[in-house]
């Protein structure tokens, strides 16, 4: 009988053991480099796919994701001063042009562009996450490149925009059908965030939720002030 308790006991933690390894295909904050492509207004005025507030909103979740994280992330830009113009502020508000050295090209395809290409596989990461203007161009380019190069790729969907929503979603079923993996800005947040029992995060994830989260974040606001949580 004390036999059978003991290899019981050790089955068992042999499988909480294996409950708790998260799946390969999740992000984490030292797993991969996110690249912020284009968040220009010249790039979204022609947006449609998506209103202009909620494009901003959740280009700022993702970028307030990864600067809370610490993620390895790139900024490029085309034609900054001749034609796109400047970054939304909600990128300039997590990484300032003076100190972060956006990455300004000629070419569409980010991943033609030497620099760019250099700093994007400079960060040593095998997953890349992208997001920006416009789907189908400024995104499909690099990422069906980097998947093309071996790279696990995926697309922070609701932080991209297009001319329509049909070049939009024809876009993201074209990444899809080559393997890329679609998410959304919230879910890129909580899934670095993964547990709320990681204090150091747990605030400035809330805050950055209550700010640009919408609904979601009006929620998070009303449990703290009337719940006391």
């Amino acid at each position: 009988m004390k036999q059978l308790i003991k290899t019981t006991a050790i089955l068992l933690l042999a499988v909480n053991v294996y409950a708790q390894k998260p799946s390969p295909e999740l992000l984490s904050p030292s797993n991969h480099a996110l690249v912020l492509i284009d968040n220009e207004g010249q790039m979204a005025f022609a947006s449609q796919s998506i209103p202009i507030d909620q494009l901003r909103n959740n280009t700022a979740i993702v970028a307030g994701a990864s600067k809370i994280f610490n993620v390895a992330t790139v900024i490029t830009t085309v034609a900054e001063r001749s034609f796109s113009g400047p970054v939304f502020p909600e990128v300039e508000e997590f990484y300032p042009q003076t100190t972060s050295g956006y990455i300004d090209r000629t070419t569409m395809n980010t991943w033609e562009d030497v620099n760019a290409y250099k700093a994007i596989t400079g960060k040593g990461k095998k997953k890349i996450v992208f997001a920006g203007l416009w789907t189908s161009v400024c995104i499909v380019g690099p990422a069906l490149s980097a998947k093309a190069e071996g790279y696990d790729v995926y697309i922070i969907t609701d932080a991209c925009g297009d001319v329509s929503k049909e070049a939009h979603e024809r876009s993201i079923e074209r990444m899809i059908q080559a393997g890329i993996k679609p998410m959304t800005s919230i879910q890129y947040l909580l899934e670095l965030q993964r547990d709320w029992a990681r204090q150091t995060t747990y605030k400035p994830v809330n805050d950055l939720i209550k700010k640009y989260g919408g609904a979601y974040g009006i929620g998070v606001q009303y449990a703290q002030e009337m719940l006391k949580h």
